[in-house]
């Protein structure tokens, strides 16, 4: 017997409950088409890094999938469902970290993690906002106005809110950016102690992506041109010298 947490339907046809299913996705901003045909499936529990050069469509990819914009063509879901217009149960299963903080920078970092903790409905909000404040070794400025901290503080704060209701999904867009060797090093520590978590992190950081993840995609023009498969972890070598080869194309 099928239990409910292998299958969750949709519409009328029930359907293998992947954390994120991509099928012939495309994004176009016209007359740019920035996706083009994505096929990829992601299994509960596993991580991708998603590597490419600027505007190869990693940011784009993001987007979809946490459902901040819609698909120009294809389908994507996140645990069975179009995140885009979905109900407020998707968008609570999921963390993200993008190029915008989404915190209110007149409020502290306390302030912005006991919000987006009672948002979400975290327990005891005040005890996991200093748990995180801790974690990504905020104590000694979560009473400053986010507006005045510098751009690494900022995004630890980013990561700490996106991270403070425990997502099933954790969605990083250059997470490293300003980050310094302690707080990258908090940010790997968390996710190797939440074995269940899902996550696609897009970033130009080859090291860093591998040493998050597992499985590596690379995006070029908006497709993929590289993909290790499932449960296979990413090869350096291949993936640099991808990396490197397409960038001496486009000189």
């Amino acid at each position: 017997m099928t239990s409910n947490t292998d299958l969750r339907s949709v519409g009328d046809e029930p359907r293998p409950q992947h954390a994120v299913e991509c099928r012939g996705l495309r994004k176009a901003y016209d007359p740019v088409v920035a996706l083009e045909r994505i096929d990829l499936v992601v299994s509960p529990g596993e991580r991708i890094a998603v590597f490419g050069a600027n505007g190869a469509g990693k940011t784009t990819l993001i987007k979809l999938v946490a459902g901040l914009v819609r698909p120009s063509g294809g389908v994507v879901r996140v645990f069975g469902r179009r995140p885009y217009g979905s109900p407020g149960t998707i968008r609570s299963r999921i963390g993200l970290v993008s190029h915008q903080s989404y915190l209110y920078e007149d409020r502290t970092a306390n302030e912005n993690l006991r919000f987006f903790s009672r948002l979400y409905g975290v327990p005891d909000a005040a005890r996991r906002t200093q748990e995180m404040l801790a974690i990504f070794g905020l104590e000694h400025r979560s009473r400053d106005p986010v507006r005045i901290l510098s751009r690494g503080l900022q995004q630890r704060v980013a990561l700490a809110r996106a991270m403070v209701h425990a997502p099933e999904l954790l969605l990083l867009d250059e997470p490293d950016t300003g980050l310094d060797p302690s707080a990258r090093e908090a940010l790997s520590t968390m996710m190797r102690n939440v074995k269940t978590l899902t996550a696609l992190v897009a970033t130009h950081n080859v090291d860093m992506g591998l040493s998050l993840c597992g499985r590596a995609i690379v995006l070029e023009a908006g497709a993929i041109v590289y993909d290790s498969g499932p449960s296979t972890q990413g090869d350096r070598g291949e993936i640099l010298d991808l990396l490197l080869s397409r960038n001496e194309m486009g000189r």
